[in-house]
């Protein structure tokens, strides 16, 4: 039996996903999210003002008369949703951890899925994979996922996105939609996650808190690497420390970014701050946009 508190929060995140899901997100994630390809369905006699590049030219031969074949819209999806659960994850300065965020996004794109009936799954990785859930629809599933994106208590400390994103690859045969959650505190990650970008639809969360990418000036810290457990040192109040602290974050944004965008990925950037669910929701209008001017 799950303790008391741990089911109401589980239950909170639901309402909130759901609420977000009903109220802004249901329309924009079915026109952005179109169906992974076209299934056969029928092959018919050819009328005047058919595509003539739906000819069936062996059927054709075999009757005499040309017939085509007609194909409709998958729309049966998988979502996936990547999570990085390392020690980073558990770091926030403000209301809320790195991984609250994660998991009230998680909620809301697992709630998305299963609205439109598809199948949505998990894994969570440190600097191996820790945990996989398959992916399945249903209300029951998505609160299985969003207990252990909350509650998992991984064993390992250290961040490998080249481990998620290899796992990924060797599962998922067919091509599908996958939200990497992480705050991208890594490396060597590149070439997995530019295959991942080319196999599937892969939009990238970066998650952030305001502590890691400026140093407030009140003299020496000692800080400690959540995943290594290295301390440092630092003196805060020298402005050349805190300049090189803020050019360091704002270096590793701007590779990733870089990154992305070789990649044809999308990045969705929040925060420990807040308006992590605004963000989604202006992704999807953004999107939806794009898709439109395509069209």
């Amino acid at each position: 039996m799950l303790p008391r508190e741990v089911i109401r929060q589980i239950r909170r995140l639901q309402l909130t996903a759901r609420q977000a899901v009903e109220d802004l997100l249901g329309g924009e994630y079915h026109s952005v999210f179109k169906g992974a390809g076209l299934a056969f369905e029928e092959v018919r006699a050819y009328q005047p003002g058919d595509d003539i590049r739906a000819i069936d030219w062996n059927v054709s031969a075999r009757m005499g008369h040309p017939f085509i074949k007609r194909f409709i819209e998958e729309r049966e999806l998988t979502v996936f949703l990547a999570v990085d659960c390392s020690g980073s994850q558990q770091f926030g300065s403000r209301a809320q951890q790195k991984r609250e965020i994660a998991a009230e996004l998680a909620a809301v794109l697992a709630f998305s899925a299963i609205s439109n009936n598809d199948r949505v799954g998990l894994i969570q990785f440190t600097d191996r994979v820790e945990r996989f859930l398959p992916p399945r629809k249903g209300t029951r599933h998505a609160l299985r996922l969003i207990r252990d994106v909350l509650f998992y208590q991984p064993e390992r400390r250290g961040t490998s996105l080249r481990a998620g994103l290899d796992f990924l690859n060797r599962v998922l045969h067919r091509r599908t939609i996958v939200f990497l959650l992480s705050d991208f505190l890594d490396h060597g990650f590149e070439s997995a996650f530019k295959r991942t970008g080319r196999r599937h639809d892969l939009i990238a969360i970066r998650i952030s808190d305001p502590r890691e990418e400026e140093l407030p000036a009140v003299g020496l810290l000692e800080l400690e690497d959540a995943e290594t457990g290295e301390r440092l040192l630092l003196d805060s109040g020298s402005a050349a420390v805190r300049d090189a602290f803020r050019t360091a974050a704002a270096q590793r944004r701007a590779a990733l970014i870089q990154l992305a965008r070789q990649a044809r990925v999308d990045v969705i950037e929040v925060s420990t701050i807040g308006g992590h669910l605004d963000a989604l929701i202006r992704f999807f209008r953004l999107r939806e946009r794009r898709l439109r001017r395509r069209h």
